[in-house]
């Protein structure tokens, strides 16, 4: 599945090829449903460490065993996440239905572009404050995964086309290893979890200066 239009992937970015693990989030109210900091936290620890119970989940973002047992019936109640398994309140088990999601502020019903718009704010804020603690804790890491992590920035001469071509060339690679998000017996001994942020973006606009 490709997009003509310009969309954020959240959380963990997927492929766009991948249509049965990725889901497509296109109306206002449940990307509003998304824009909150304790449901896109537990998604993305559901995602790094699921299965989870409220309880273990607030052990992992700082929560209340009671908020996060809330937040896990509202995602459920969008689709997000299911029961893993049968077990008493906070005892029971939530797992992620889909690996990632896809939305797009790019759209002709203003009430989705908004909405999109301050999902996608909130999500770049939580990566970027994620790369901020990785720059400032960098030396505790082995040197090996100091020297493996890369900052790389560039610049493209191409076309509408060609960017899209090259995006889905690089999210061809990322799915290579998507797998490993929900199967953990895929993963290479030694892995660990890797953030991989990209951005591109015209930096003058149509007829500008050369």
């Amino acid at each position: 599945m490709t997009s003509d239009r310009p969309h954020s992937e959240t959380p963990l970015t997927a492929n766009v090829n991948s249509a049965s693990e990725l889901r497509d989030v296109n109306d206002p109210k449940t990307l509003r449903a998304l824009t909150h900091p304790v449901r896109l936290a537990l998604l993305e620890a559901l995602a790094l460490d699921g299965p989870l119970t409220a309880t273990a989940a607030g052990e992992l973002i700082g929560e209340s065993p009671t908020t996060c047992s809330f937040h896990f019936r509202q995602l459920a109640k969008y689709g997000f996440v299911e029961e893993a398994d049968a077990g008493p309140g906070r005892n029971r088990p939530w797992k992620i239905i889909n690996v990632g999601m896809r939305f797009s502020d790019v759209t002709e019903d203003p009430e989705t572009s908004v909405a999109a718009k301050s999902l996608e704010r909130m999500v770049f804020d939580r990566a970027m404050s994620r790369l901020a603690g990785f720059i400032s804790s960098k030396a505790s890491f082995p040197k090996v995964w100091q020297e493996a992590s890369q900052n790389i920035e560039t610049i493209l001469w191409v076309t509408p086309a060609e960017l899209e071509d090259v995006t889905h060339e690089i999210l061809g690679i990322f799915n290579r290893f998507l797998d490993r998000v929900s199967d953990s017996s895929a993963r290479s001994e030694g892995a660990l979890p890797v953030e991989a942020l990209m951005f591109t973006y015209p930096v003058r606009l149509p007829g500008g200066p050369q």
